[in-house]
């Protein structure tokens, strides 16, 4: 069973982060201790000094566009007990991955089917005069399984904002929503190798001040000010204007926006609209393939559709051995309400309801 921590408002934010990490300090160690992808490839290579100007470009570039943020998580690993280093590498990860040594990322002793997969998130969303949804699951290594909880978090200014989490990492690398009515989940895309630019902004540094956006706009223009280092997929949810938003990254400040409409949209892990050399993903391409053929008609179509598993080999709704869909999130736009589902989402078994208009739990 997730658990909800519900911290604010403090003084600073390095003091949001130390409550965070000591609350979770025995999951943000038991998570790092078994990431494999931390332990075998970004700790070593952190050691090397080919390391050194990428890490520090990261850092230098992140503190100072996000100074805030940058203390949150000085906090969390302090409040944890964790060395910060470890902190800032699982933070980092998919601005590291892509510039590691090929010897580091394919080290023999490395189980890779295990250690370096995509973090795959499926996501149908739809805006009509009868209906506006926004459904999420949340893929992951299944190492990340029991590593997450919700923050439930109120800022000194008064914005107050619920955060689903990984262990350690700043909120939220999959879904979120603010008291102004912004909400967002978030898929993984992968560019080549020649469109990943070095020592960018981070995409958890970014979508941490999603939470804090006013608007769908705003948002919008906060995606755009950032010079990231790889690509990614946002979807844009307001619930006062009722609109849905599908962002698409890449690096050099490109950025593509569909307008979700009446026609259902799936997005699993491919650009589809931005123009950008990308990685062939079988495994997107064939949920993306399987949704385009589901019933999409109503609330139960879409919960149906993220909880199928026909395809043996590329299940929607992800069970292992590697990946694992973690929970499934939906968002109802009218209701006004962000549904947590833990367990095939067909099964319809919710474990939290947010509401969206008072940010109080159900």
């Amino acid at each position: 069973m997730l658990e909800i921590f519900e911290v604010g408002p403090c003084d600073n934010a390095y003091q949001i982060g130390f409550l965070i990490g000591q609350r979770f300090s025995n999951k943000i160690r038991s998570r790092l201790s078994g990431d494999l992808i931390l332990q075998s490839q970004l700790l070593p290579f952190a050691k090397t000094p080919e390391s050194e100007p990428l890490i520090k470009a990261l850092t230098i570039n992140n503190r100072k566009k996000f100074p805030r943020y940058w203390d949150e998580l000085l906090g969390t690993a302090e409040g944890s007990g964790v060395p910060v280093l470890d902190v800032i590498l699982i933070n980092f990860r998919k601005e590291i991955l892509p510039f590691l040594p090929k010897s580091t990322a394919t080290n023999s002793n490395v189980d890779v089917s295990l250690s370096d997969t995509p973090d795959d998130c499926s996501d149908v969303l739809v805006v009509s005069d009868t209906i506006a949804l926004a459904a999420h699951n949340e893929d992951a290594n299944v190492a990340l399984v029991g590593h997450t909880y919700i923050i439930n978090a109120t800022l000194p200014s008064g914005l107050s904002f619920v955060a689903y989490t990984y262990a350690g990492e700043l909120p939220s690398c999959a879904f979120g929503f603010n008291s102004n009515g912004l909400a967002f989940t978030l898929n993984s895309v992968p560019p080549s190798e020649a469109e990943i630019v070095a020592g960018g902004i981070g995409r958890n540094f970014i979508s941490r001040d999603l939470l804090e956006a006013t608007s769908i706009n705003d948002a919008l223009s906060r995606i755009q000010s950032s010079e990231v280092s790889v690509g990614h997929g946002y979807n844009l949810i307001n619930i006062g204007t009722r609109r849905i938003l599908n962002v698409e990254t890449a690096s050099r400040h490109r950025v593509s926006v569909h307008e979700v409409g009446a026609t259902p949209f799936f997005h699993a892990n491919m650009y589809l609209h931005l123009q950008v050399e990308q990685v062939l993903d079988d495994n997107s391409k064939s949920r993306q393939e399987k949704a385009a053929v589901l019933p999409k008609r109503s609330k139960d179509d879409f919960l149906s559709l993220l909880g199928d598993m026909a395809d043996k080999r590329y299940p929607i709704y992800m069970t292992g051995p590697t990946l694992y869909t973690l929970c499934t999130a939906m968002i109802d736009l009218d209701d006004k309400t962000l549904s947590i589902i833990e367990g095939n989402p067909k099964n319809g078994k919710v474990s939290y309801i947010f509401s969206m208009s008072s940010k109080e739990l159900e």
